[in-house]
């Protein structure tokens, strides 16, 4: 073969490793809650999903993805979801009410519109983002 050859399998090869990644590489992610974003939110009107989350909660494990990949459908583009360390952010907790991680609170801009705890469902998740888009 010649040097070109090499170059040209070489720069496939490249191409089909990226094109077979998992869409969770490149997901989106949750931005760590401040009030400031928070509140800028909400004064935009803006459809808002606050998690509630630990790394050691197994149902928080499993809501990540079916909120990463609610961040990529059409319908949600606007949403700005706000991750709230359980552990760590305990005004928060006393802000909104939370006992336990892996709650869910999705508001339309200031008026909170759905609240669940341990949901792992992705219809039910989906179900009560919508909420704030309507």
């Amino acid at each position: 073969m010649r040097p070109l050859t090499y170059v040209s399998a070489a720069l496939l090869a490249v191409g089909l490793t990226v094109a077979a990644m998992p869409p969770s590489v490149a997901a989106p992610t949750e931005a760590p809650f401040t009030q400031q974003a928070f509140d800028a939110s909400q004064k935009q009107g803006k459809p808002i999903l606050v998690h509630v989350n630990a790394p050691w909660c197994p149902f928080c494990a499993k809501q990540r993805p079916i909120i990463a990949k609610l961040m990529t459908e059409p319908k949600f583009k606007d949403l700005m979801v706000y991750s709230v360390d359980f552990d760590t952010q305990k005004a928060q907790l006393k802000e909104f009410g939370v006992q336990k991680q892996s709650t869910l609170i999705v508001f339309k801009g200031a008026a909170e519109k759905a609240r669940s705890t341990g949901e792992t469902d992705p219809a039910k998740i989906e179900s009560m983002v919508a909420q704030s888009v309507q």
